[in-house]
């Protein structure tokens, strides 16, 4: 009896000092994005003091008419906006992707799901501007179909399949990217400096639409936290816990083709936030899916904005460029430490 109380006593203390240490990195990663959104909005080819571009986005003073309250309202917020929630919604879908397929490699490419909504947008360009993003939609949840009748076919859609799967789609779409760009003639260098990825000019309306992407993938995740905890343990593990995993598995895999086909389909691809957000916090939280999805959604919003500003400070880089340099050394890290016996 008393051992028992000990066992409780200290299972509840780990309780406490691990929600603990999930508020305070939460907290920290509030203020660290906070830091970088009041960096973001005052810096650029016309600096601004931060205490005046405070009070002129939420209207302490009248800057009717300034172009102060031009650049920052009309040019940098909705820039600023637009990375955060891009990258919110490219992190949180990665940590969906590592759960559902127990893969620490997957994030939204790893399916062939950005080549699929980069390929549906490539054709959206030569049709015209307004059938871009269906275009982007129409191409991620075919390539995601193809996935899924394809892992099907070859031995009831397990997480092994549904990654063989992505990687022969994902290769059959770049390529037909690579002819559309082929084909493109004197649109190629927009289609290729888009595909690059990029904030330069993004619009409210834009940002609201990666925003609501991101939201579309993390509430479901959050409501299907602990039985992503179970999924991510292995095959079958989810089933012997009563869980749907078939259907589990594919309402997740959708919207997180959802959130990437909006992000794409405004900005182009921007590789590696799904990868490098979530596995440099797990390191400080461990595998826990209900805090992991929440520090991710704040993890990715704060290091896209960051990567963006350094794009451009380089001269109006692409930022799926910076994001890359960033992310192949920790590819490489997580496949290197996954090797070790």
């Amino acid at each position: 009896m008393e051992r028992s109380c000990q066992r409780e006593r200290e299972l509840t203390d780990y309780r406490r000092r691990r929600t603990g240490r999930f508020l305070l990195l939460l907290a920290f990663m509030a203020v660290l994005l906070l830091v970088v959104s009041l960096v973001r909005v005052t810096s650029g080819d016309w600096e601004i003091p931060p205490l005046r571009a405070l009070a002129l986005l939420f209207g302490v003073i009248d800057g009717k008419g300034s172009p102060e309250l031009l650049v920052v309202r009309t040019l940098r917020l909705p820039r600023l906006l637009a990375a955060v929630g891009a990258g919110g919604a490219l992190a949180t879908s990665g940590v969906v992707l590592q759960g559902v397929l127990s893969n620490p490699l997957a994030e939204p490419y790893t399916l062939g799901i950005a080549s699929g909504a980069a390929f549906g947008a490539s054709v959206g360009f030569f049709l015209g501007g307004p059938w871009i993003t269906p275009a982007s939609f129409l191409g991620a949840f075919g390539a995601l179909w193809l996935v899924w009748i394809l892992a099907s076919r070859c031995g009831g859609a397990t997480t092994a399949h549904l990654v063989l799967a992505g990687i022969i789609v994902n290769a059959f779409l770049s390529a037909g990217v690579t002819l559309l760009k082929a084909l493109a003639d004197d649109r190629l260098g927009a289609i290729v400096l888009w595909l690059m990825g990029g904030f330069s000019g993004a619009a409210k309306e834009s940002a609201f639409a990666v925003w609501l992407g991101g939201a579309l993938v993390l509430l479901p995740a959050l409501g299907a936290a602990h039985e992503l905890d179970a999924l991510s343990i292995g095959e079958e593990r989810g089933t012997l816990l009563g869980i749907e995993e078939r259907r589990l598995r594919l309402i997740l895999l959708a919207t997180s083709a959802l959130a990437t086909a909006l992000t794409v389909s405004h900005f182009g691809i921007i590789g590696f936030v799904g990868l490098v957000a979530p596995h440099l916090l797990r390191i400080f939280l461990g595998p826990r899916h209900l805090p992991l999805l929440l520090a991710s959604f704040l993890g990715g919003g704060t290091l896209l904005a960051a990567a963006d500003g350094m794009a451009q400070k380089l001269g109006e880089l692409p930022v799926g460029v910076i994001t890359a340099l960033l992310g192949g050394p920790v590819f490489c890290w997580i496949l290197l430490r996954g090797s070790r016996p």
